[in-house]
């Protein structure tokens, strides 16, 4: 069925987004039987009058008439309604046309709809008009107490199909709500913890310490950043920090590699925590060599003379999270003690590694004998430069050491 000026499916147009608009504004208000609108469409003045009369004697007044089926369709693209009376007999659009034409375009909010009809064939009418979705089907002349009866059963369920509507709607709102909350709050677990670890604590559990007994842990510490503190603005270091430590996570994440904390102007990871794997030692070290990298290629462009010590050492750690407001993932023991030692008793550009650590690179990298130091925990030991080929170091001249057995 075409209706002018309404292209589309069926010749509805495509629904219109603030009509529907306007219609979740309709069933948004707190409304009352009083307030529902009704449409009547009917060709004949006297029958519109009579309903008119019955609809006034139950309390409705807002009540708008047409005379025909094309213009109460026009009428129903514009404006929400609370039911419609309709005419089976019409010029231009009859009713059935008109449920015909509703039928077709689901997409749009209908009102309820009454069919009044005096022709032949009341009753295959009235099958079909239940049919193509009318509520309800009288025969004229129709008896004004019916009618208010039929009117008043409609709009209350058309009211109360509209609450439920609404609650639906405010339901579905909160959830999407609560779930993007939930989405922050993973988010910001994910940026302090790792994901194995916040899904732990999502999934109840109150406390989280574990022993792992194969874990290389990094300290990497900037040399001369205290220097560049006495005359340098606070804003151009909190840059620098960021842009290398940006850069540095990033390569963490690359090698599947645990990012501990930073302490001041030191950068902490592990390999092997909380996820264990066999080759941590080697992921670590591979990370450590692409943090010289980058570091280097921004000394490169900034022209800053900043460096860097790298240590690591491997053994067990105990790792836990601690805190009630602000959360922490950290690790404990003899091993991170000598990962620290073996940064500070390091050089600048270069990898300095425990025998321990020594022992798990044999045979993959090239390591350089550095001497015996003294290790708290460890004694005199005998420590490790890890070189590689075409190594590029800052100031030091790349060597190539057979490896040492330990």
């Amino acid at each position: 069925m075409q209706v002018a000026g309404m292209p589309g499916q069926g010749g509805v147009r495509a629904a219109d987004p603030a009509a529907d608009q306007t219609a979740e504004d309709f069933s948004r208000e707190g409304r009352s039987f009083a307030d529902a609108r009704v449409l009547l469409v009917d060709d004949s003045q006297m029958i519109r009058m009579g309903a008119r009369r019955s609809l006034m004697q139950i309390g409705l007044t807002d009540i708008r008439e047409v005379d025909n089926g094309m213009a109460a369709v026009e009428l129903l693209m514009r404006e929400p309604f609370d039911l419609m009376l309709l005419d089976m007999e019409m010029p231009q659009m009859n009713g059935m046309q008109v449920l015909e034409l509703l039928r077709e375009s689901p997409h749009h909010v209908w009102p309820p709809v009454i069919v009044i009809s005096g022709g032949a064939g009341a009753s295959d009418d009235a099958v079909r008009c239940i049919e193509l979705g009318a509520e309800d089907y009288l025969q004229k002349p129709f008896n004004p107490v019916l009618l208010r009866a039929r009117v008043t059963t409609s709009i209350e369920k058309k009211l109360l199909r509209d609450q439920e509507m609404l609650r639906l709607k405010q339901l579905r709102k909160q959830h999407e709500q609560l779930a993007s909350e939930q989405a922050k709050t993973e988010e910001l677990l994910l940026n302090i913890l790792p994901r194995s670890i916040a899904k732990r604590l999502r999934d109840g559990e109150e406390r989280i310490a574990d022993s792992f007994p194969a874990v290389s842990v990094l300290f990497a510490d900037m040399v001369g950043f205290t220097k560049m503190t006495r005359k340098t603005t606070a804003t151009a270091l909190v840059d620098l920090l960021d842009e290398l430590f940006s850069g540095f996570d990033l390569i963490t994440e690359k090698h599947g590699l645990e990012k501990i904390k930073t302490i001041g102007d030191c950068y902490m990871l592990a390999g092997g925590v909380p996820l264990q794997r066999d080759d941590h030692a080697l992921a670590v070290v591979r990370a450590s060599f692409e943090m010289i990298d980058f570091l280097n290629e921004f000394r490169e462009r900034t022209g800053s003379d900043i460096n860097m010590r790298i240590g690591v050492h491997s053994g067990l750690v105990i790792a836990g999270v601690i805190g009630v407001r602000k959360f922490t993932y950290d690790l404990w023991g003899d091993t991170v003690n000598v990962a620290s030692r073996m940064e500070s008793t390091g050089q600048p550009g270069r990898v300095h590694v425990s025998p321990q650590t020594a022992a798990l690179l044999e045979g993959h990298y090239h390591l350089e004998p550095r001497g015996r130091i003294e290790v708290k925990s460890l004694g005199e030991v005998e420590t490790y430069f890890v070189s590689r080929s075409e190594e590029k170091l800052f100031g030091v001249p790349t060597r190539q050491v057979v490896p040492s057995r330990l």
